[in-house]
């Protein structure tokens, strides 16, 4: 068995590539020393700690078609476009080293013309007229056998959208967790005009050989063609689902409320594992029982719209003299909850 290995995903599913990266963790032997190259489509990627909910303007995110992505490692919210090259470096204990992958990287970037440095505890810096600019962040994840060193390269990337998705809507919300840390970057194509995605993957590749003095043939992965990682497809399941990417968020307390032409609603939501543990209802309107139903109801519901919809949908078969209002408040908080 070689001591390397060498994967370049040609998928842009964030929820494939992160299974990817997770299958290979688990089932690597100690003795390798792993490179993954990868990239994302449109997506928002969480860390394991973090809740959507407050990280992310959940509402725009759904209205775009950019998907949600948590991943199993700490740090904090990024977004990813195909203007950024993502890297992951493993290895066994006690060989791992994430100044090693860091090194692998500032080696790659340096052979490209583009002297950077490490700053803090997993941010890459370049030094501009206008002071130090951000070009890539890390999180790490370690086991008792293993680690890894997974990062971001911003090649290319439309920085414009990072404010679209990564500024949460205005919410009366208190969550526990990672709440992310915005800093000021800048994109690789600004320091070196020709720089492609293509370019970075073969500097990094020829700083890993380099380092390690020896050479491997690529394996290429994608939905076409799928890795040889035994439970691939039930990993990729969860990493694609709600439960993982929404359902894991730490636990958080929501407060909404609105006054409507037939009373004024405050709604307490507390929420856990994605879903609603307590739900309470305070309104001045003439007919409080419809509300009051909604309330008990919700109890066990996934913080959802469409759950939420539901629950709201047998409310009104109870209580069909309150369909306005239910209609009313329904509509509003599909706006609020998404």
């Amino acid at each position: 068995m070689n001591n390397l290995r060498l994967l370049i995903s040609r998928s842009f599913d964030p929820w494939f590539n992160l299974a990817v990266e997770e299958c290979i963790f688990r089932q690597m032997a100690p003795t390798q020393r792993v490179l993954f190259l990868w990239r994302n489509a449109d997506t928002v990627v969480i860390g394991r700690a973090q809740n959507p909910w407050k990280e992310c303007n959940t509402g725009r995110m759904n209205d775009d078609g950019v998907r949600l992505a948590r991943r199993s490692s700490g740090g904090g919210a990024v977004f990813h476009d195909l203007g950024n090259t993502c890297f992951t470096f493993m290895a066994g204990k006690p060989e791992y080293d994430k100044s090693v992958s860091t090194g692998i990287i500032l080696d790659a970037l340096r052979s490209l013309g583009i002297d950077a440095h490490a700053s803090g505890r997993n941010d890459l810096v370049v030094s501009t007229p206008d002071g130090e600019r951000k070009i890539s962040g890390s999180a790490y994840r370690e086991t008792k056998d293993r680690g890894f060193h997974h990062g971001t390269l911003l090649l290319n990337a439309d920085l414009s959208r990072l404010a679209n998705y990564l500024n949460p809507d205005p919410k009366k919300l208190q969550a526990k967790g990672i709440t992310s840390v915005r800093s000021r970057v800048a994109n690789l194509v600004e320091l070196s005009a020709d720089i492609t995605h293509e370019k970075i993957c073969a500097a990094i590749e020829e700083a890993f050989f380099a380092y390690y003095g020896e050479q491997v043939t690529a394996e290429e992965v994608s939905p076409e063609q799928l890795p040889d990682l035994p439970n691939f497809s039930e990993q990729f399941r969860k990493q694609s689902s709600w439960e993982w990417n929404f359902g894991q968020a730490p636990a958080f307390t929501h407060t909404l409320d609105e006054r409507f032409n037939w009373g004024g609603v405050e709604l307490h939501f507390d929420v856990e594992h994605g879903v609603i543990s307590r739900a309470q209802v305070f309104s001045d309107t003439l007919n409080p029982a419809p509300l009051e139903l909604m309330a008990d109801s919700l109890r066990g519901v996934a913080y959802r719209p469409q759950a939420i919809a539901a629950v709201l949908e047998r409310v009104l078969s109870v209580h069909p003299e309150a369909r306005d209002e239910l209609n009313t408040l329904n509509d509003w908080l599909m706006t609020q909850i998404r």
